[in-house]
């Protein structure tokens, strides 16, 4: 965050300092007459003093932002993120890190042209600055204006370097528009704050990071939480207001080893939820915390995969969250192509429309609008986007068969509106993003009928085990943890050192042949939080295959003494 207010404070230093057109909004309080929507937006900003200082200024520049030789803006849009996070690390039973944040980011948005075709495009797609934090409604004003003035600069001059990049390509006989037109949104709901026992949650990360005393082998511990509530506050020209609360809560472990011949080890469970009480209580984490390192230490002692197999795979809900959320997740968000390019959006899902990407018996939905998923808090739900468009499910691939993509207020070939997907981290131009993805079968199989069929399948195919994933990590959904399934009597070995050849797109599309009945939830902070749900799924044949990772030395000389002398 340093960064971003260096950054930003140099900006509008350098704004003042050269700024010689007199092309600014005009310093006094000129009243101009409000239209429905906009008095309408007035009174639900009523008692909120952000809100009332963002549309004051938004009327000004509405009426009063000209400059010679440049259109005045059709669209403007205020977004304001109100963040305040508290974020602590322990690591070897001792704090590290304790810091609280709290500041406000404003996004301006300056759109010049019409619909059809604007500004927004490169420098034209907003200016971001930081908001004092108290209510002083002149110092708000001020720093609104100076940053719209910026923000109404670039978009003339990205309009006009648009203009003359469309000059290279052919003209596209069925244009897309630039921006989709919504009715105006009033939802003023509740703020949020951060509340929390600062002393106990440090003690706890304390006392799970103390466990490495009895580990001798591991060679890091460590535990961190982050706590952030974001209350985003959204005007626009249209009539819209929008203010909305989100809370995320998340604790991770982390821990990692050698073994003997240097391949590096690792595991690091994560809680994130949207409830506070949700999160494990102290005597819960120390148990997962051991867990976590019965497991490393095993991994050590655990044999390496055979150069290849290839054969069937199951993988838990767990795994199966991270291939959802990669494979799909990212391929179901329609993002607008680069200027000339003719596709309809970009990844792997670009030409799929209406084509099949999943077996039959798989469909994907994201609902937004879904706050809780059998007792557990999803941090993707909302119930209007960032763009002021009201949350909707979106049937995604509907048996197989790619029917839609999640789209925001920039539409796409044959997608013209927005279906309220319109997500933005604090100061970022909004893009299309997840809420809550969930990944349903018409025939879903217990998970103990899915481990029979691995071993039914490999006994057949004359091998002695097939292959279970318990969870995946970087790079590239490596496996974590590993299993062999025997099929003698269905035991399983931790193998490690393995990864996934060709766990691709494809492989979804041909290679999953059944899903389980235990969907998990799989919640994922940052600075837009998505949740992704799916069951078990099992694959009839993957590569799986040594790695090809180079194996550090261990350490020259030995620890440290864990007893203190």
């Amino acid at each position: 965050m340093s960064a971003l207010r260096r950054k930003l404070a140099f900006a509008l230093a350098f704004t003042i300092a050269v700024s010689g057109q007199s092309l600014r909004a005009a310093s006094g309080d000129s009243k101009p007459s409000l239209d429905p929507a906009m008095a309408a937006a007035h009174a639900a900003a009523k008692g909120d003093s952000l809100l009332e200082a963002l549309l004051t200024e938004l009327d000004r520049s509405k009426s009063q932002l000209k400059m010679d030789q440049v259109q005045p803006p059709y669209f403007i849009e205020y977004r304001v993120n109100d963040v305040e996070d508290y974020s602590a690390e322990a690591a070897f039973g001792a704090l590290r890190e304790s810091q609280h944040a709290h500041y406000r980011v404003l996004r301006v948005v300056v759109r010049i042209g019409d619909y059809k075709q604007d500004s927004f495009y490169t420098a034209g797609e907003g200016e971001s600055t930081i908001l004092p934090l108290d209510n002083d409604s002149v110092a708000l004003r001020h720093q609104i204006w100076l940053a719209t003035d910026d923000a109404y600069k670039a978009a003339g001059q990205a309009l006009a370097e648009k203009q003359a990049e469309l000059k290279r390509f052919t003209t596209d006989a069925n244009p897309v528009d630039d921006f989709a037109k919504t009715p105006p949104l009033i939802a003023v709901e509740p703020t949020v704050s951060l509340k929390l026992d600062e002393t106990s949650w440090k003690k706890t990360l304390e006392d799970v990071t103390n466990l490495y005393r009895q580990y001798p082998d591991v060679q890091s511990v460590s535990a961190s939480a982050r706590f952030s509530v974001v209350n985003e506050y959204l005007v626009n020209t249209e009539g819209t207001v929008t203010r909305c609360g989100k809370t995320t809560y998340s604790v991770q472990l982390n821990s990692s080893a050698q073994a003997a011949d240097g391949m590096r080890l690792s595991r690091s469970p994560a809680y994130v939820v949207a409830r506070m009480e949700e999160l494990p209580s102290h005597d819960a984490l120390m148990k997962d915390a051991k867990n976590m390192l019965d497991t490393v230490v095993a991994l050590r002692q655990a044999p390496i995969v055979e150069e290849e197999y290839r054969g069937p795979v199951l993988f838990s809900a767990d795994a199966a969250d991270d291939i959802v959320a990669s494979l799909i997740g990212q391929n179901v968000v329609g993002r607008k192509p680069a200027l000339g390019r003719p596709n309809r959006t970009t990844g792997a899902f670009a030409t799929s429309y209406k084509a099949r990407v999943l077996p039959n018996f798989l469909s994907v939905v994201d609902d937004p609008t879904l706050k809780d998923f059998q007792g557990k808090s999803l941090v993707g739900s909302y119930m209007f986007d960032s763009e002021g468009v009201k949350a909707q499910p979106v049937n995604a691939i509907d048996k197989g068969t790619l029917t839609n993509y999640l789209i925001g207020r920039q539409p796409l070939r044959d997608f013209p509106a927005s279906n309220g997907h319109g997500r933005a981290a604090a100061g970022m131009a909004s893009a299309p993003n997840l809420g809550v993805l969930l990944l349903q079968s018409s025939e879903a199989q217990s998970p103990d009928d899915l481990k029979k069929k691995v071993m039914d399948m490999v006994k057949e195919q004359g091998k002695p085990y097939g292959y279970r994933v318990e969870t995946l990590g970087q790079p590239g959904n490596s496996p974590r943890l590993l299993y062999r399934v025997y099929v003698n009597d269905g035991h399983e070995e931790l193998v490690r050192g393995a990864v996934f050849s060709e766990l691709d797109t494809r492989a979804l599309r041909t290679g999953v042949i059944a899903a389980g009945n235990d969907p998990l939830v799989s919640n994922r902070p940052g600075g837009v939080p998505t949740s992704v749900i799916s069951p078990s799924l099992l694959f009839d044949e993957l590569e799986v295959k040594r790695a090809d990772t180079s194996k550090d030395k261990l350490p020259e000389y030995p620890a440290p003494p864990l007893a203190k002398k």
